[in-house]
């Protein structure tokens, strides 16, 4: 997996939406019985200005889990690079056992995803894309995969850059 260096994006200047993905009760067996806790996994993304991140957060009560994962996703905000309506190639994100290949939709198509996927989708604000998540299905596992399967996609100025070339030369 290539190594890409992320610049930080101020979630101040965004309008970002959040989205709850997944949230899950946790139990920790201590010597006095069992204490609950809550785990929540949380998309946040700005569609008009293509930015998205994830986060996760644990916490006692469901809300402050989700308010926990908010402030961990707007620490991890990344810009995804687009071409129209769609994105600009095909991909495929890898992270553990889970995989996610995103291919360019047609205007009109929308987004055909699963949950996991959707949410990321729908908060990067791509609103023409197919998608197919292959082996396992853990939400976890799968935002990690789209996330890394968007931070593949590259656009003509990039490529024309890592070429040493001239956009027109492409």
């Amino acid at each position: 997996m290539p190594v890409t260096s992320v610049k930080r994006i101020d979630p101040k200047t965004l309008n970002l939406k959040e989205q709850v993905v997944s949230i899950n009760r946790v139990t920790k067996v201590v010597k006095g019985g069992k204490n609950l806790s809550f785990s929540a996994l949380v998309v946040v993304g700005d569609p008009e200005q293509k930015v998205v991140g994830y986060g996760m957060g644990k916490a006692k009560e469901v809300p402050s889990a989700i308010k926990k994962g908010i402030e961990a996703a707007k620490k991890n905000l990344r810009q995804v690079h687009t071409l129209g309506s769609t994105i600009p190639h095909r991909v495929l994100g890898r992270y553990c056992s889970s995989e996610v290949l995103l291919k360019p939709a047609s205007e009109g198509t929308g987004v055909i995803a699963g949950g996991a996927v959707r949410a990321v989708i729908q908060a990067a604000g791509i609103p023409n894309v197919l998608t197919k998540s292959l082996g396992r299905r853990n939400p976890h596992n799968v935002v990690k995969a789209t996330i890394v399967a968007l931070d593949l996609l590259r656009d003509k100025a990039g490529v024309a850059e890592l070429r040493g070339i001239a956009v027109e030369n492409l």
